[in-house]
């Protein structure tokens, strides 16, 4: 094998790859990255057995092969040369070492055997759809927040994508929860979507896939199973196995009594929000919400730096109502809100409250109180 390439190309196509290798692998191969140069092309590859990542890249080939190389130690190689340089790869010729030479830079690199490389299992995925890169990037950005990092319900470690019906409307709906708050999101359902399955897209796939999709406009390709999920757009293609369980029935925790509406300025209440919680103390974050006829006080306290209070105009023509929040949950819903009004469905102190935008239904959060 050997190749030349420019930096910024192969920088680019490593920082996507290298991402999903686990800093500590208990298996070598894991660790590197696997170089496949064929004709005028490289392919990038890494994987972590339940995730993988391919990307190619234009390159000048003069002979082709296969190597594997560490990937974070190849990355940071890459990423320390000069701008605009040019990079030769080089195996040699018993394939257990692999040269990078630019300008008067030269690294030997100890390399694995690529045929120990492991493919993760093909398969047939028969379900496939298109999205935009920015209806993807909204589905995302509106639930990932709420995806549960406890790992004894890993069936909540990831959104939850399914086809379902909102009244008459076909629609391809996300949902993220982690017990203390629940988000929803759905679109039109895609063209070849609907007999999809509901699946659930895990956390680590979410994140790497938001990274990727944050550089492209183009069109997502979406194939899907039972078990697996494929994202494909431009020279990058992303794999990854499904979470193998059954995610709760979340229509069951919204709420649907909710009869006191309340609506307020998004950007004054975050930042009222955010204000008041600086005086709660670390552990709860709580604040609380005291709601009267156009009026909201919020109301923050801690026995170590004291107290604070804020009130702020509203409309509201409910009865009188005290209710307690985590302030980071209220901040994490209000910054994924698109208008720049508020909708909050309460019910009393101790129900789930509904969240939302004024102006927009295809979102919609369902927040748990707390005591305060």
């Amino acid at each position: 094998m050997k190749l030349t390439i420019e930096r910024a190309a192969l920088l680019k196509a490593l920082a996507h790859v290298q991402s999903v290798v686990e800093r500590r692998n208990t298996i070598p191969i894991l660790s590197n990255v696997m170089i496949r140069a064929g004709k005028g092309r490289l392919a990038l590859s890494a994987t972590d057995m339940d995730l993988e990542i391919v990307e190619t890249v234009d390159a000048q080939v003069a002979g082709e092969g296969a190597a594997t190389a560490p990937a974070h130690t190849l990355y940071d190689i890459v990423r320390k040369l000069r701008e605009g340089s040019q990079i030769e790869l080089q195996m040699s010729g018993d394939k257990a070492a692999m040269t990078l030479r630019s300008g008067r830079s030269t690294f030997t690199l100890a390399c694995l055997p690529s045929e120990d490389y492991p493919l993760m299992t093909g398969g047939e995925l028969p379900h496939n759809f298109s999205l935009q890169a920015s209806e993807l990037k909204g589905l995302i950005d509106r639930t990932k927040f709420a995806i549960s990092t406890e790992e004894t319900r890993y069936y909540l470690n990831g959104i939850f994508l399914h086809a379902t019906k909102s009244g008459d409307t076909e629609v391809l709906r996300a949902v993220a929860t982690d017990g203390h708050r629940l988000a929803r999101v759905e679109m039109l359902l895609p063209d070849g979507a609907g007999g999809m399955p509901g699946v659930i897209v895990p956390r680590k796939t979410v994140g790497e896939l938001r990274k990727l999709i944050d550089e492209t406009e183009e069109q997502i390709e979406v194939s899907l199973s039972d078990t697996r999920i494929r994202f494909a757009f431009d020279a990058v293609t992303l794999s990854s196995k499904l979470i193998d369980g059954n995610f709760p029935d979340y229509q069951r925790v919204i709420p649907t009594g909710n009869d006191k509406t309340m609506t307020v300025d998004r950007r004054m209440f975050a930042e009222a929000v955010d204000r008041v919680s600086t005086i709660a103390s670390e552990k709860s974050r709580a604040v609380k919400i005291s709601l009267k006829k156009g009026s909201m006080v919020l109301f923050a306290s801690s026995p170590e730096y004291g107290s604070a209070n804020e009130e702020l105009e509203i409309v509201y023509d409910g009865s009188p109502i005290e209710i307690g929040f985590n302030a980071r949950y209220l901040l994490d819903i209000t910054s994924q809100l698109q208008g720049s009004e508020a909708e909050f469905k309460l019910a009393d102190a101790a129900s789930p409250t509904l969240m939302g935008d004024a102006s927009d239904a295809s979102a919609l959060y369902v927040l748990m109180p707390m005591r305060v």
